[in-house]
């Protein structure tokens, strides 16, 4: 459930050119030779992004640049707000629209996402269409967007935006409101507004030079720009008083930035647009957000003196999936600062391993023991150990003599990482194989099997139960970690919303699916709703022999006396399996699923199943797991020759290790098996 990090891939390369690079108090004045050094710079990072990425960058009044896949059109999410804005000024100075005008909020205005209307006002506000601009911009408030969009119409941006000559630009629809769609194909493709970073720079440079309408409202809008105060992406590490006009976007797989720079000389105008991210997560360690950053810090530091300037180490922040010499530096120092030292490998991956060795410094400085490297955990660390220790004498190393271990022997069972295993046959439910398979750990996600498996119960009792329509609400939209991704006040079917639990490992589906059948199967009239549910997961277990299991919360964040064993487990999985609709929804690939609201807007969504092995054939289900606690788990089914085999591995020491352990196993235990039919059938035909 721990959302993938990877240290910016630009870092080492920030590193070295600051180090390489002459000190200069200005950028070369040859235009080409900007673009080759910032290229030099920036394009490992951006081609390495796990996404695509668009740059253009371009310093004024030198008119030096740098462009990355400028023309290439990409989804904006709300930075189509910037140009929806400009659609407005352009009405308001045709007389078509006044500033000054009430409108009125209504109910069925009110849509989900960022903002400030939905959540903390009532229908039947008024507010002045100025008022409703500025929201969109300072807070990208997606209702107060609507209301704008209401003023000006949909087309009006975009015939403004082929007057500027930005073809690529266009906004598609209302937010949250697909079936308003004025481009339906650019709506698939796209979201809510799809640009290229060309046309956003043109437009910037358009408004610097108050060539928009005019002077007055030019200035006018970049003010509007100059109030958002999101520094999540470009904007992250610039000095302190820098204040640049911008807005941002960001939806799923897709975070985009534009805007203007203010420099000691001239101004830096930028766009930086990513799509079709891997990394979905919200928060400080998005990779498309920190390869931003890097890419804003590069800039401005090249264009007001010269140079690029290193990250500081203390404004990444670190956790469990990190990779790169930052997370080198960070073992080393652990290494080097406790006693007992943990003996860290030190290869730039941020492991189970790492993770134990933090939180244990964690706890013994009285910090927030939470496995994750932020600005209190630099400081207490001290300087970085950088380097490895220095070599001693040669000749006394090199003539050591180090014993040796026995080889390894040919028989038995395979070397894993996973912490505790078991095998067991699917028809019988008798154990094949194991290792601590009885002892209590963290079981992550794979919690959700449980979950599952008592709407499932309920659902084969009454059938209707599985068009019942779920409606999420604020808890469950704010369920940290993975997501199916629908926002509170969105609605989906029990039956849909089951793939939305299981492929995507939701969190935010558990706690739904527990809020909406906790009253019903709560074994204690005491307990409702969430917790309601959880006493009928507890319970489900007890009746199920697993007499180790206890369950705190419906989705496996780690939580007081949230535990398990591989064996407890495979008596789960083997129970949930029975169900023929269960056994589909946990082999499917992927799957698409229209979710709409109470006021009427409807969207699609689609969920991936995180389950690598559904690729290979012969695997059929069931489920992963990961956290910090629990490692890499993996809940999983095979069959061969008609035989079906059921397996779980828990506290794996990465994601790939899970899929390594388990498949490894599998070969094991088929070769025992046939090895053992082989001599049965010698032992009869001798």
């Amino acid at each position: 459930m721990t959302p993938q990090l990877r240290t910016p891939a630009c870092l080492f390369l920030l590193l070295t050119f600051a180090v390489t690079s002459p000190l200069r108090a200005k950028p070369p004045e040859d235009p080409k030779q900007v673009e080759k050094e910032l290229a030099e710079t920036l394009l490992p990072a951006i081609k390495r992004h796990r996404g695509e990425a668009a740059v253009l960058l371009k310093h004024l009044p030198s008119g030096a640049t740098f462009a990355y896949e400028a023309d290439r059109p990409q989804a904006t999410a709300s930075l189509i707000k910037l140009p929806l804005l400009m659609a407005l000024y352009k009405a308001v100075d045709e007389k078509q629209v006044s500033l000054d005008t009430l409108v009125e909020m209504k109910k069925e205005d009110q849509v989900p996402g960022s903002g400030i209307l939905t959540g903390h006002f009532s229908p039947g506000l008024k507010l002045s269409v100025h008022d409703a601009a500025h929201l969109m911009i300072t807070y990208s408030d997606n209702t107060a967007t609507n209301l704008v969009i209401d003023q000006v119409g949909l087309p009006a941006t975009r015939e403004l935006m082929k007057e500027l000559a930005c073809p690529s630009t266009q906004l598609n629809s209302k937010v949250y409101r697909r079936d308003t769609s004025i481009d339906l194909a650019s709506s698939q493709k796209y979201g809510l507004g799809v640009t290229s970073c060309r046309d956003m720079v043109h437009m910037l440079e358009m408004l610097h030079a108050g060539k928009f309408i005019d002077d007055a409202t030019s200035k006018e809008i970049v003010a509007h720009l100059a109030f958002g105060d999101d520094k999540s992406k470009v904007t992250r590490y610039l000095p302190p008083g820098i204040k640049p006009a911008h807005k941002t976007g960001g939806v799923s797989d897709v975070r985009t930035d534009a805007g203007i720079i203010p420099l000691p000389e001239g101004v830096l105008l930028f766009s930086v647009l990513t799509q079709k991210n891997e990394d979905h997560s919200f928060g400080d360690k998005n990779e498309a957000e920190l390869l931003a950053a890097e890419i804003g810090q590069v800039a401005y530091h090249y264009f007001a003196d010269g140079t690029i300037a290193p990250p500081s180490p203390t404004t990444n922040t670190l956790a469990l999936g990190a990779e790169g010499d930052l997370v080198e530096s960070l073992q080393r120092t652990l290494n080097a600062r406790m006693e007992p030292s943990p003996q860290l490998q030190v290869d730039g991956d941020f492991g189970p391993n790492t993770e134990s060795a933090l939180l244990r410094f964690q706890t013994a400085k009285g910090l927030t023991a939470n496995g994750i490297v932020d600005k209190s955990v630099w400081k207490a660390l001290g300087p970085l150990v950088t380097e490895d220790e220095a070599v001693a004498d040669v000749a006394t190393i090199n003539s050591a003599v180090t014993e040796k271990t026995p080889a390894d022997s040919l028989e038995g069972i395979p070397f894993v990482t996973a912490k505790a295993w078991t095998v067991v046959d699917f028809d019988s439910g008798v154990a094949l194989g194991g290792e601590n398979a009885e002892t209590v750990r963290d079981p992550a996600s794979v919690t959700k099997i449980m979950t599952a498996h008592l709407v499932l119960q309920l659902a084969e009792k009454s059938p209707e139960v599985l068009d019942e329509i779920v409606t999420f609400s604020e808890r469950a939209d704010k369920t940290p970690g993975s997501t199916s991704g629908l926002k509170a006040g969105e609605q989906v079917s029990v039956s849909e919303l089951l793939y939305g639990l299981m492929l995507p490992s939701g969190n935010d589906a558990s706690v739904a699916f527990a809020e909406h059948f906790g009253d019903r199967l709560s074994p204690d009239p005491e307990k409702k709703g969430h917790d309601g549910f959880v006493a009928a997961m507890n319970e489900k277990a007890k009746s199920l022999g697993m007499t180790k299991t206890g369950y705190a919360n419906p989705h496996g964040l780690t939580a007081e006396g949230h535990v398990t064993t591989a064996a407890d487990m495979a008596k789960l999985a083997r129970a949930a399996m029975q169900s023929e609709r269960f056994r589909e929804i946990v082999a499917t690939p992927q799957r698409a699923t229209t979710v709409q609201s109470k006021s009427g807007y409807e969207r699609n969504v689609l969920w991936r199943n995180t389950n690598q092995l559904l690729d290979q054939q012969g695997y059929f289900g069931v489920k992963t797991g990961t956290t910090g606690p629990a490692g890499a788990c993996l809940v999983s089914c095979c069959e061969r020759d008609g035989k079906q085999l059921l397996m779980v591995v828990l506290g794996s020491s990465s994601t790939e290790a899970r899929y390594a352990d388990t498949r490894n196993l599998y070969r094991w235990i088929w070769k025992q098996l046939a090895d053992q039919s082989a001599q049965k059938s010698k032992a009869i035909g001798g």
